[in-house]
């Protein structure tokens, strides 16, 4: 069986599954156009939404995403805000692309929240840590910004950084650096983390991993090929900016756990990566952090954005996670 798995995985063309080809610069040709959608302040709809330029040399921006009701609500009420990192293996996709708005919006209007999706540069282009890099500057701008949906609608003191897959990992690598310069950020306070189904590396291989060697969404060929192409060149996954616990990583999580911010990690067990999440749960709470962590019994990587009571009980799990601050 084990001979017929590692042929099965040798057909499968990393490249051809991802809809990327390596040009000979260093460069992704990316194959797929994935459908976007306009921001709108259509003032009919539940949930506004408007673009903001972070960067314009590294092309990156942000976009907002703020309930209709915050208009017309007593002033003095301020929502809590998400920032939010989409995946794709940090190669491919986009803020603007329609399955991660139609999302934002949905955790919008479930979590009574602000949203700002973050638009991060790619890889190989610009290989890690460009993306965190960006999300920590993304955190900036939100702090100095002076636009209304921000200063009239936002509570600075109840800030969360949240992604998906590798949006998650930006976010968890964001979320480090953000602990080590707090002071910095004020007023903004950050008070957790919400990981859902985290990219994370290493060499030795986990049961997920060989048991969904070839699975539809991530087969193994494909998330090492990821890798290859985010870390820095010559890098393999046991480096700081793929393995939580390379580089120094209990001591970084120290200052995490000083703030007392809590991580929520979310994970499917058909997900070739929830063993390596389920690791990254323990090396946490082995750190001394308060971390919920939610792991479905059903359901593959991104199940989300295919199926919506799966994305009903993701966006749940964050609207719980946020309320249990207030309590």
């Amino acid at each position: 069986m084990a001979n017929q798995t590692t042929t099965q995985s040798q057909l499968i063309d990393p490249y051809d599954h991802m809809g990327i080809v390596l040009n000979p610069d260093g460069t992704l040709t990316r194959l797929r156009e994935i459908p976007n959608t306009p921001p709108s302040s259509d003032p009919t709809l539940p949930i506004l939404t408007k673009d903001f330029t972070v960067n314009s040399s590294n092309n990156t921006w942000l976009r907002l995403f703020l309930p209709r009701f915050a208009l017309s609500s007593n002033p003095n009420k301020k929502l809590p805000l998400i920032l939010f990192f989409h995946g794709s293996g940090f190669i491919v996709a986009s803020a603007a692309n329609t399955i991660f708005h139609d999302f934002c919006i949905l955790m919008s209007e479930t979590a009574e929240a602000v949203v700002a999706s973050v638009e991060y540069r790619l890889a190989p282009e610009h290989r890690l840590p460009a993306a965190y890099d960006d999300a920590a500057e993304a955190l900036a701008w939100i702090r100095t910004s002076e636009d209304e949906w921000l200063t009239r609608h936002v509570d600075y003191s109840n800030c969360y950084l949240m992604g998906n897959s590798a949006g998650a990992t930006i976010a968890y690598y964001a979320g480090l650096r953000a602990a080590s310069e707090a002071r910095d950020l004020e007023p903004l306070k950050i008070r957790g983390l919400i990981l859902r189904q985290p990219f994370f590396g290493g060499t030795e291989r986990t049961e997920s991993e060989l048991r969904l060697e070839n699975d539809a969404v991530i087969p193994l060929r494909a998330t090492d090929l990821l890798w290859e192409l985010a870390l820095p060149v010559g890098a393999d996954r046991e480096h700081e900016y793929s393995n939580f616990r390379a580089g120094g990583g209990a001591g970084k999580v120290g200052k995490v756990r000083e703030l007392g911010w809590r991580v929520l990690v979310s994970g499917n067990e058909g997900d070739p990566l929830v063993d390596r999440e389920k690791e990254f749960v323990a090396f946490l709470e082995e750190n001394g952090l308060h971390v919920v962590s939610d792991f479905d019994e059903d359901g593959s990587h991104g199940v989300e954005f295919a199926d919506p009571q799966k994305a009903k009980r993701v966006v749940d799990l964050v609207q719980g996670f946020i309320s249990s601050f207030a309590a």
